[in-house]
């Protein structure tokens, strides 16, 4: 089974491929191969963000992350998907709505990511949390939504002063994390920031 359910055609799949292989440049049709793929183009894409510095953080960067990551895979990499997802009977933000959401993500959070040197502890809790929540309900892209949002967070947290985060905590509690990203739904963000909490005092 799929990771998502989409409401697109079976074009989007690769030919002759395990279920849930996208259609990919390379012609991959084990899934094994593509998960192998993906993470090996991240690891190459963490070291490249996080080694660049930056005083401001737009949409354009991350459209710009997601294409260098998955560009050698996709055709659509770096693109808005064009598609409905849900996980479950949870929907994701329509297709039809991404511009409009975007633009308010950009203006209300990533606009502010240069005063995170400047905030207190709690301030960047909220904020990496709202950042977070945010980005997964959009799911902007067709493919990595999960992975590169964590990259955001690590970009962010650093630019906090903090180190890239360990986020096996959340891995533990898939289903706490999930409720979490549901509550932000309502504009409730206590559970997600009681998870960047713990991951960030780990550190400590």
């Amino acid at each position: 089974m799929s990771r998502y359910d989409v409401t697109n055609s079976e074009g989007d799949f690769q030919p002759g491929g395990e279920e849930g292989v996208l259609r990919n440049r390379l012609g991959l049709t084990r899934k094994q191969d593509i998960d192998d793929a993906e993470t090996e183009l991240l690891q190459a894409l963490y070291e490249f963000v996080l080694s660049d510095s930056r005083e401001i953080l737009t949409f354009d960067d991350i459209k710009r992350w997601h294409h260098l990551w998955l560009g050698n895979l996709y055709e659509w990499a770096g693109s808005l998907r064009t598609v409905n997802m849900s996980k479950g009977d949870f929907h994701f933000a329509a297709a039809a709505q991404l511009p409009r959401l975007i633009g308010s993500f950009e203006q209300e959070l990533l606009n502010r990511f240069s005063e995170l040197s400047e905030m207190d502890d709690e301030a960047v809790v909220q904020y990496l949390a709202q950042n977070h929540v945010e980005f997964i309900l959009i799911h902007p892209f067709r493919e990595g939504n999960g992975r590169l949002s964590r990259l955001l967070m690590d970009t962010m947290v650093i630019e906090a002063g903090f180190e890239p985060l360990d986020y096996q905590l959340w891995e533990d509690n898939k289903d706490f994390y999930f409720k979490s990203i549901q509550a932000g739904v309502a504009g409730n963000y206590q559970y997600i920031e009681c998870l960047v909490r713990d991951v960030l005092e780990q550190q400590v």
